[in-house]
């Protein structure tokens, strides 16, 4: 029992790591990395606390070295989710009845553990398995996720302490209770981050959680389970299940203890959900809560006033970090004519400069697509540019999957601003831009606006102060996420809160309390310290 108001000390974002030839933290990554590649991993489930393993045995490669054996995860079945809902249910009302500073306490703690001892594992792991670069992984696996641990926890002593007023004679007050039931948190392959945040969210209100990463994160996915159980995270609070989406969802969508998913993955599966969701709400002991960050065809808009240079760069990092499967990245850009030249001779220049390869060679700015499902996807658009009329692949367009899953950066010219790559999302290295006349700077606003069904992150780029006001106030619905001048990814928690509307999910907005506010039920609480002793009120009297 708290006796006391304690006070979160004021985090700060995690001061990101350069891994410049011959820093201490290079060594340090570079040493991890070949110590995880000289292991074999087993990886179970963990259920409980408890180590679980089964028959079926998936082998775990990483996408830029498919020659090499990482090891295997153990794939479970329905059984194995109906024992990690058990489990969580079991472990429910010791958990959110634990007083919230040592809630905050075991999450705080694993920040620091991740900043300090499980830095480079973290970082290794998010390497191999889903081959980031040195400096993608340092801003994802260690900075963010620490980030949202520290903030977190500053967020749900704020939450706390949001109390209504009280009158003479009456104290109300306002207590956050967890969800009745448990959380279901599956998470995506891109962000070891998001992984993290998406089960560590709703387990730090006091919830209980079932959670199902990518199958392609689960190699990093058992460092973050680590670091929670040696942080202090009672068993049966998070549950790691290596299942697929269905058997998972058969289960968990049909149980009356259902309370709420926290998710991140495609607009279509979202949908799904939702529908299977409302489908059997009567089954529910309550409404769930149904959280999610889905899709996104995420825009850089240049006015004619913008420095050429700074949309080019904006472009490069924006659209191919990472091979572009960021949730946030930029896959289509609509210039003006007047600059298109200039940008386009510096964009080209810098694609071509990029050097593609193995996440372990340090000097490699591209690395692998995730898996071969993704690949064919992509080069498939590819494909298709190559050949239509409409279209015309200015830089990159060459793959290969002989060692690898690697994809050229790609950008592709249109002439059509309907054209396939402009409006679909590809999640990978292809850019598509549509390069309009200065005169039609408003109309192409519209455009920017009406082509997607998606509303994620958008980017514009302009020196007059009036247009950007007024791309501000056109493409106010078009982006969760609006930057001025910025390139459309890199969103850092406490600062730029991320999520967005329309096709692109609920925007909860994580990185900031809005989020934490989906996991806790509130209870409305009136004291009246001398109740009345009469019914009769005084204009009853003659």
């Amino acid at each position: 029992m708290s006796n006391g108001f304690f006070k979160i000390p004021y985090p700060k974002n995690e001061p990101v790591l350069n891994y410049a030839p011959g820093s201490a933290e290079r060594k340090a990554l570079q040493d991890a990395i070949a110590e995880l590649k000289s292991q074999t991993a087993d990886l179970p489930m963990i259920i409980n606390g408890q180590e679980v393993r089964t028959d079926n045995h998936v082998a775990m490669h990483p996408p830029h070295q498919l020659s090499h054996h990482l090891g295997v995860f153990h794939k479970g079945d329905v059984s194995h989710v109906n024992q990690a809902i058990d489990a969580a249910l079991a472990a429910k009302p010791l958990w959110e009845a634990m007083s919230w500073e040592h809630r905050a306490a075991i999450f705080m703690k694993a920040a620091e553990l991740l900043a300090g001892p499980y830095r480079y594992k973290m970082n290794a792991a998010t390497m191999l398995a889903q081959s980031k670069n040195a400096y993608q992984a340092e801003i994802d696996a260690a900075c963010e996720m620490i980030d949202f641990f520290r903030f977190n926890a500053y967020y749900m002593a704020q939450i706390y302490a949001g109390q209504p007023d009280s009158l003479p004679g009456i104290w109300n007050r306002s207590e956050y209770r967890p969800l009745e039931g448990f959380v279901v948190a599956i998470t995506p392959f891109n962000f070891t981050s998001i992984a993290g945040n998406l089960c560590a969210a709703p387990a730090l209100m006091g919830n209980v959680v079932v959670w199902k990463p990518a199958e392609t994160q689960i190699y990093s996915a058992h460092v973050i389970m680590e670091i929670f159980q040696k942080a202090g995270l009672p068993d049966g609070v998070i549950n790691l299940v290596h299942v697929s989406g269905p058997v998972l969802g058969n289960t968990v969508f049909s149980h009356p203890q259902f309370a709420g998913i926290h998710f991140t993955g495609s607009t279509g599966t979202f949908n799904y959900m939702w529908k299977t969701i409302g489908e059997n709400i009567a089954k529910y002991k309550s409404y769930p809560r149904i959280v999610g960050e889905t899709g996104g065809k995420d825009f850089v808009m240049a006015h004619n006033s913008a420095d050429p240079a700074e949309v080019a760069v904006a472009l490069s990092r924006g659209a191919f970090e990472y091979q572009g499967q960021k949730c946030s990245a930029a896959s289509r850009a609509y210039i003006p004519q007047s600059l298109w030249k200039t940008i386009s001779e510096r964009l080209v220049t810098d694609v071509k400069s990029f050097k593609m390869g193995i996440a372990d060679d340090f000097s490699n700015f591209i690395n692998a697509v995730i898996d071969e499902k993704s690949f064919d996807k992509i080069t498939s658009y590819i494909a298709q540019a190559k050949t239509d009329a409409d279209a015309q692949i200015i830089v990159g367009g060459n793959y290969d999957k002989t060692e690898g899953y690697f994809i050229e950066p790609t950008v592709i010219v249109t002439t059509n601003p309907q054209y396939v790559t402009l409006t679909e999302e590809l999640f990978g290295p292809v850019l598509t831009i549509y390069v309009y006349q200065d005169q039609d700077f408003e109309a192409t606003l519209d455009l920017v606006d009406q082509t997607s069904p998606y509303a994620l992150t958008g980017a514009f780029f302009a020196r007059d102060r009036a247009v950007i006001q007024l791309a501000s106030d056109r493409l106010r619905h078009a982006a969760g996420n609006f930057y001025i001048n910025d390139k459309p990814t890199g969103a850092v928690v406490n600062q730029q809160p991320f999520g967005g509307g329309r096709a692109s999910g609920t925007n909860d907005k994580a990185g900031s309390y809005l989020n934490l506010t989906r996991w806790v039920s509130a209870r409305s609480i009136k004291e009246t310290f001398v109740p009345a002793t009469d019914y009769r009120y005084s204009f009853l009297g003659e």
